[in-house]
């Protein structure tokens, strides 16, 4: 099987490359998958009459590495699951193609074992697939908590952080580590967590919020949780809940005065 992909390598490459082009709907340029499929020829070379029942030994280690770049790099680039195992099955396309007019019993045989090979390493790039997108995926989520949890310098010594939609254990570390971040990068002393935004309040969410309270206290700054709408009062009252000693306030324009009173300084209205 070497000897013959070794000898037809530029008309096997040039046909699967044709193959898998339709496939890919203009992802990708024929010079990208020529690179690609030459590589993995490359790879597969020493290992094309190998028994392919076990793809995980070191035999193989350089073809896995091979396609495994291959199927981070497309899921990366939007690809599906389908459209890059193509690229694998397609090869079993092209040889068949090639050796379709050969009744050899041993090149049949031979056939079999590599189709098998192929489809033990079709498998893989569903498998590297799936773990690039679970890390895609977790990377976006990661994002997505950094953009929806930002700390707002309000004034000098003042900072907020505004949250909207459901606090849960992941968002409130995030929470806690970026308001402890710029505590330290402000020198500020005080910080408004206001609430306004989020959903619902239930045991865990003020359990959250006094853990992020008492992290800043650690930090020398004192917190007020604002925005305690009647609804949300209602439900702590409820469950129980006890805040202690921390302010809170119905809006954040009131735990901005009360925070800028801390600093020494006061909001006069002027009557004009």
């Amino acid at each position: 099987m070497t000897g013959l992909l070794r000898d037809n390598a530029d008309a096997l490459v040039e046909r699967w490359v044709a193959t898998v082009a339709s496939t890919v709907r203009g992802r990708a340029t024929g010079a990208e998958l020529e690179r690609d499929f030459r590589e993995f020829l490359a790879a597969l070379l020493p290992v094309a009459d190998a028994d392919g029942r076990d793809v995980t030994s070191a035999r193989f280690a350089e073809l896995r590495s091979v396609l495994e770049e291959m199927s981070r790099s497309r899921a990366r680039a939007g690809y599906t699951p389908a459209e890059t195992a193509s690229s694998v099955f397609a090869l079993k396309r092209v040889v068949f193609e090639l050796t379709g007019n050969d009744d050899d019993p041993e090149l049949f045989k031979q056939l079999l074992a590599f189709s098998e090979l192929l489809d033990a390493f079709g498998l893989i790039t569903f498998e590297t697939y799936a773990r690039a997108r679970e890390e895609i995926i977790k990377e976006q989520s990661e994002q997505l908590l950094e953009l929806t949890t930002p700390v707002v310098k309000l004034w000098e010594g003042v900072l907020a952080v505004p949250l909207v939609g459901t606090l849960d254990s992941a968002r409130t570390q995030v929470v806690m580590e970026k308001l402890l971040e710029t505590l330290v990068e402000t020198g500020s002393e005080q910080a408004i967590i206001d609430i306004t935004g989020v959903l619902a309040v239930d045991t865990q969410v003020a359990q959250h919020l006094l853990k992020t309270v008492v992290a800043a206290r650690l930090m020398g700054a004192e917190c007020t949780i604002s925005g305690i709408r009647p609804q949300i009062a209602q439900t702590i009252v409820e469950l129980g809940i006890e805040f202690g000693d921390i302010t809170t306030k119905a809006s954040l324009a009131d735990a901005l005065r009360h925070a800028l009173r801390k600093e020494g300084a006061d909001i006069v209205r002027v009557n004009r």
